[in-house]
């Protein structure tokens, strides 16, 4: 049997139309929400916090009383009655002192003699590079001549040639107004053998030319290095 389809009944037909029509109804629906307005009435209250009370101490007034006035001086009583006290007391009426010279008293006056102290005037020592005019040794410069004639006339110690010891013991000393050398003391040593040995052959030195200081023979504190060194 043949379905018939009748034009009326079929609903694809208004399909577009109902289709339409739905928008139609969203879109009035969308603009009456976005024009509804709701007007809230917001009344701000600002609320006054109470303030706690606050108690008052209350302090009692107190008034200082014054002082009691001074007493009044008590007024001293005469009396009529006199004592009569026996007088035992012996004065002796005997004042006279005798004017004659007595060698018992008298003073021994000396003549004052001022102790006269002698000051003992230090010279300090100058710096070799400070001095005007410098100390010389055989004629010509120290750190020449006198390296030379230091390795012309000191001994290696054998304890130290025998461990094999060597290095640079650093020297002080003093060039005396008179030439001669003093306070020799060892700034940087390298082994007791071998400082002893620089120390005994600098004690051992000729006289020097001193230094001089405005035309004055002045003490000059000099350095100086010996370098000890084996040779194989």
């Amino acid at each position: 049997m043949e379905v018939k389809k009748s034009e009326k009944a079929n609903l694809e037909n208004k399909k577009l139309f109902y289709r339409e029509l739905g928008l139609i109804v969203a879109l009035l629906v969308v603009l009456a929400a976005f024009e509804w307005k709701s007007s809230e009435k917001t009344e701000s209250v600002i609320q006054q916090e109470e303030a706690a009370p606050i108690e008052v101490e209350q302090v009692p007034v107190t008034t200082e009383a014054p002082p009691p006035p001074p007493e009044a001086p008590k007024v001293p009583q005469l009396s009529d009655m006199i004592e009569v006290v026996d007088d035992d007391i012996v004065v002796d009426t005997d004042l006279f002192i005798s004017l004659e010279d007595d060698a018992d008293m008298g003073v021994e006056i000396m003549d004052y003699v001022a102790e006269v102290y002698e000051e003992e005037i230090v010279e300090e020592a100058v710096p070799y590079l400070a001095v005007e005019e410098k100390p010389t040794f055989n004629g010509g410069d120290p750190n020449v001549e006198f390296q030379k004639w230091v390795y012309q006339n000191i001994t290696y110690p054998e304890v130290a040639r025998e461990n094999g010891i060597s290095g640079r013991v650093f020297l002080q000393f003093t060039i005396e107004a008179d030439g001669s050398i003093t306070n020799v003391k060892v700034l940087r040593g390298v082994d007791p053998s071998l400082d002893q040995a620089a120390v005994d052959i600098v004690k051992r030195s000729p006289k020097w030319t001193p230094g001089r200081q405005r035309d004055k023979a002045v003490k000059v504190t000099f350095n100086f290095p010996i370098v000890f060194q084996l040779r194989n």
